[in-house]
């Protein structure tokens, strides 16, 4: 069974948004953020919710709801952290991981190019190739879940082959043709 990381920037809507799907179809998925915190919007631009990696969800739950359940219900934080509280603990950071996948998907470039910079500043000693893939999402509720149902689909795609080496490209591109997503890819190392 191919193994898939699901990444984004703070490991809340889009990436568990696709582990959710996943893993509801059985797929063996975990998912990361590579930020440096984990950045929730709150009353204002200028003055989100931060958090660290680590913090469960629902904690970041039960305090949002006692701030402003009203704000927070409207703009669907508290649902998407109730989604996530029944996912995992908490939200995981990528850099602290020491998981091996077959498969990384990221959501947006500035997460590809972390988990390129982190996978080499790791050494690539065990010399195990991972396919990274990123599918550029827009981070709203709406395209997180249009985008779990396609990273579903490429999924399914890539768990039918026998030869994942030998078959992305041509996977990638019959894809590319169903969804309308700005994608790279490349192979990398553990």
């Amino acid at each position: 069974m191919v193994t898939f990381a699901i990444i984004c920037a703070s490991n809340q809507n889009r990436s568990m948004e696709a582990h959710h799907v996943l893993s509801k179809k059985g797929f063996k998925v975990a998912s990361y953020g590579t930020g440096s915190a984990v950045r929730l919007p709150g009353p204002s631009i200028d003055k989100p919710n931060i958090y660290n990696f680590g913090t469960p969800y629902d904690h970041m739950y039960q305090e949002l709801k006692n701030k402003d359940p009203k704000l927070y219900s409207q703009n669907g934080l508290l649902d998407m952290l109730d989604r996530n509280r029944k996912i995992k603990r908490a939200p995981e950071r990528w850099q602290d991981t020491t998981s091996i996948f077959d498969v990384i998907l990221t959501c947006e470039e500035r997460c590809f190019d972390a988990v390129i910079e982190d996978l080499i500043n790791r050494g690539q000693e065990r010399n195990r190739p991972v396919h990274l893939i990123n599918i550029e999402i827009k981070d709203n509720h709406e395209d997180a879940m249009l985008g779990g149902r396609a990273i579903l689909q490429l999924a399914q795609m890539i768990e039918r082959v026998n030869d994942i080496d030998e078959d992305m490209q041509r996977i990638l591109q019959e894809w590319k043709e169903k969804y309308p997503y700005s994608i790279l890819h490349c192979v990398t190392f553990f």
